[in-house]
């Protein structure tokens, strides 16, 4: 099971410090190199500086909250074709409806299980 994801560059975006060191440690051991960042804004530096190959992306943050995080990403030409999954601690459809028109490509409800954050990197790494 060890290092299935080697090389395999993951960012998550949380303001949960215990989802970014959860999703840190799991994928960590699964051998990808992770970015972590608080917020949007915070994301958007480390994106340009770090080009990762999937972003987790939570829907509620401070300041730009995950629509607008992910809308800034899918709208730069550089990194449209980038793998944005939402985090939510709801598990809404409207939330799902939203994350789609600003074209994140999945939507995991926290707290999500290693398999699930697993299966969705699967679907989405080249």
């Amino acid at each position: 099971m060890e290092n299935i994801f080697d090389g395999l560059k993951v960012m998550i975006i949380d303001d949960s410090k215990t989802i970014r060191r959860t999703a840190e440690m799991l994928l960590q051991k699964a051998g990808c190199e992770v970015i972590t960042a608080i917020d949007g804004f915070d994301a958007l530096a480390k994106i340009v500086d770090n080009n990762p190959d999937i972003i987790f992306v939570d829907i509620m943050m401070p300041r730009l909250d995950g629509y607008q995080t992910c809308a800034l990403i899918k709208n730069n030409a550089n990194y449209a074709h980038k793998p944005v999954i939402m985090l939510s601690s709801k598990d809404g459809l409207f939330d799902k409806a939203r994350g789609r028109i600003v074209g994140s490509d999945e939507y995991l409800t926290k707290p999500f299980s290693k398999d699930e954050l697993f299966d969705a990197i699967n679907r989405y790494r080249a």
